[in-house]
C-alpha cells in the first residue's frame, strides 16, 4: 500500500491506495466537498413591466442604473452601464417611451438575454 496527499481547493487528503490486488479498494474517508455559494437572488422588478424588453446583450455585471422608473426616455439614451470584460458599455433605450421597470440592480451580474428593464 502507498500513502499520498492530495490537495484539491485547498484542503489536503491523505489517501492510501491498494496496489496489485486486482479488485477495488475501499472508498478512502475523506470529508466532505464543501457546498458552492447560493447565487444571488435578482430583486424583484420595480413597477409593473412594459412592453417593450431591453435585454443584456452579454454577460457582465452591472456598474450602474442611469434612469429610474417613471423617467420619459428618448432612443438611444443612457438607461445602465454593464461591465463585460473590463469594459464599459453603455445599455441604450431601443425606443423613445417612459421606463416602466428595472429589473436588476447594481452590482448584479447578468447573463445575455436578462430583461434589464422595460419601457412602455
Amino acid at each position: 500500500m502507498k500513502t499520498y496527499t492530495i490537495t484539491v481547493n485547498g484542503n489536503a487528503y491523505d489517501v492510501t491506495v491498494e496496489e496489485g490486488t486486482g479488485a477495488a479498494a475501499p472508498a478512502a474517508s475523506a470529508a466532505p466537498a464543501p457546498k458552492a455559494a447560493p447565487a444571488p437572488k435578482k430583486p424583484a422588478a420595480t413597477g409593473a413591466a412594459g412592453s417593450v424588453k431591453v435585454a443584456s446583450p452579454m454577460p457582465g455585471k452591472i456598474l450602474s442604473v442611469k434612469a429610474s422608473v417613471g423617467q420619459a426616455v428618448k432612443r438611444g439614451e443612457v438607461l445602465l452601464i454593464l461591465e463585460a470584460m473590463k469594459m464599459e458599455n453603455e445599455v441604450v433605450a431601443p425606443q423613445d417611451g417612459t421606463v416602466a421597470s428595472i429589473n436588476i440592480a447594481e452590482g448584479a451580474m447578468v447573463e445575455s438575454g436578462d430583461v434589464l428593464a422595460t419601457l412602455n
